[in-house]
């Protein structure tokens, strides 16, 4: 292919574990994402600031004198962050249970229409045509819209795998690889629902994007571990979840558009799931 293709591989573009870092800038430079940022602000810091308070409180030493039996002088640190992880699940099961998805929904679906996808996004929801805002945009929607399903599975997963953290120099980056290779196709529900994937269907396309989908969620569970902030990265990884999303949709729209020039005439294109490039989505 040459440079100038527009289907040529980009490696950035390709690096599923950017897109949850990428999500806070752009989040935070896009003014018509604030007011739903500031609908839930006071709620985050609370919650965090409660749940943080009484597990240090309360839990802290006692891990970290258990692990002192392993780890010596490490358990300091490690036990700081057993304690953040089964922060970051009560923080998160209580807010996404509560107060969030709706509004992860809501980014998801405006960063999508941000990126040019209005169409896809009309089939879900109705839109108000009398702005250009894509937050304003937003109506109710036409079906059960839902950015992240409720797992006891991956719940009881994360409380079984937290004593990994226990574990010397290695623990800690399995805990989050774990945690992240199931909790990464989860930020693409959404996408899953606007494309209107069967169940099989979205099991193969996350099969076949299985080591990127690892590393999108192993990163995003990383900024769910940081104190006061991580509901705040919660909202910016269900952005960065879209802007990935929005670069496959507009790889295969160019690939659609590329099989109707070269195709013969009469002959309607036709493309599949491929293992190789995440954009072939059969729709």
């Amino acid at each position: 292919m040459s440079s100038s293709d527009p289907l040529r591989r980009n490696p950035l573009s390709d690096a599923a574990w950017l897109y949850p870092i990428w999500g806070i800038p752009y989040f935070l430079s896009h003014r018509f994402f604030w007011p739903l940022l500031h609908r839930r602000l006071v709620t985050i810091f609370i919650l965090s600031a409660i749940v943080y308070t009484i597990l240090f409180l309360f839990t802290y030493l006692p891990q970290v004198a258990f692990l002192a039996i392993f780890q010596g002088a490490g358990a300091w640190v490690n036990g700081a962050i057993l304690v953040l992880g089964e922060g970051a699940a009560i923080v998160a099961l209580l807010f996404e249970a509560f107060f969030v998805d709706e509004t992860l929904v809501d980014i998801f679906d405006a960063v999508m229409i941000h990126k040019g996808f209005e169409t896809l996004v009309a089939q879900k929801r109705a839109l108000n045509p009398n702005t250009d805002d894509p937050v304003k945009k937003l109506g109710k929607p036409t079906e059960k819209a839902v950015y992240s399903p409720f797992s006891l599975r991956q719940i009881i997963e994360f409380i079984i795998l937290l004593p990994l953290n226990f574990v010397p120099v290695v623990g800690v980056p399995l805990f989050l690889v774990l945690t992240g290779y199931r909790a990464g196709p989860f930020h693409h529900w959404r996408y899953f629902q606007l494309l209107d994937f069967s169940k099989d269907h979205r099991n193969r396309f996350i099969r076949h994007r299985k080591l990127r989908y690892t590393a999108f969620g192993t990163v995003a569970v990383s900024l769910q571990l940081v104190p006061g902030l991580s509901m705040l990265f919660l909202l910016t990884t269900a952005t960065g979840s879209a802007l990935w999303a929005a670069e496959m949709q507009k790889r295969k729209q160019d690939l659609v558009e590329r099989q109707a020039t070269t195709a013969p005439a009469g002959l309607n294109p036709e493309y599949r799931d491929d293992p190789v490039d995440p954009v072939l989505v059969h729709v």
